[in-house]
């Protein structure tokens, strides 16, 4: 106990490290698989811009909280006709006019208020008879509460997901692995992973055979929509870019998507 105190107040703390055979089942339910929809680029070839299913027909509206500035991903989508619903409450606008941008000033969260919304209020105000949505979601870690808020129902309105996961390294802890471990549990019931791309923002945290990026972009396709799935082997996809061009790039780690 006083050596814990005594790295406690040097700001470190102790925690239960995750045991590998809990990791290794982790990467293993993760991994990306190929389906019978190619993948295409949307939002451009920097930041902003994603790996998505080319299954769109039918798909008329996206959900898309975190604005900041940038709205290539919305953008391009707009040019293909679909509506496009934004929130951020950190920015009065989003950094493009389009008249298929619909803005909110407000955060997603798990609150109706003045400063937030949640996913499912906000899609009763702007869709509420409609399905077959696209979430591009980079809320900063607000991903975590916002998935565990919202139900299987209305997660089932949406084809596409495609999410920004922030701190994906806390899976070397006991603590962050069960959070981030029940997210994905979630999501998994009705989807699979179609695409998986680090941001090259922060590099890899190693430990023992894994590599964890700290940052990583995850898309998923509801499970109806596939036809035929075939494990994906190879990374970086042709068409993955930098999302800062200025750091040094790296490849999705092979516990992603390798035998473990």
């Amino acid at each position: 106990n006083n050596v814990k105190s005594a790295l406690y107040r040097k700001h470190y703390v102790i925690s239960r490290a995750t045991e590998s055979t809990a990791l290794a089942k982790f990467f293993s339910s993760v991994r990306p698989i190929s389906t019978n929809h190619e993948l295409i680029r949307i939002g451009g070839n920097s930041d902003g811009g994603y790996l998505i299913p080319n299954d769109l027909a039918g798909v008329n509206v996206c959900f898309s909280p975190g604005v900041s500035l940038v709205a290539n991903f919305e953008a391009d989508l707009a040019s293909r006709g679909i509506s496009c619903f934004l929130a951020d409450y950190s920015v009065d606008a989003p950094p493009i006019i389009n008249h298929l941008f619909h803005f909110e000033k407000k955060f997603l969260g798990l609150t109706e208020d003045s400063m937030y919304t949640t996913l499912e209020s906000w899609i009763e105000r702007n869709a509420s008879n409609q399905r077959e949505f696209i979430l591009q979601m980079d809320i900063e870690g607000g991903e975590y509460p916002v998935i565990f808020d919202t139900s299987p129902e209305t997660l089932r309105k949406f084809r596409i997901l495609v999410i920004e996961f922030h701190s994906m390294h806390s899976l070397y802890d006991i603590y962050g692995f069960d959070l981030i471990d029940l997210t994905f549990r979630k999501l998994l019931r009705d989807f699979d992973v179609v695409h998986i791309h680090p941001n090259n923002y922060a590099k890899p945290i190693k430990h023992g055979k894994y590599e964890i990026p700290p940052y990583m972009e995850f898309t998923f396709l509801r499970k109806d929509r596939i036809k035929m799935r075939q494990a994906t082997l190879t990374f970086p996809h042709p068409l993955d870019r930098k999302n800062v061009s200025r750091n040094e790039d790296f490849a999705l780690p092979a516990c992603w998507f390798g035998d473990n």
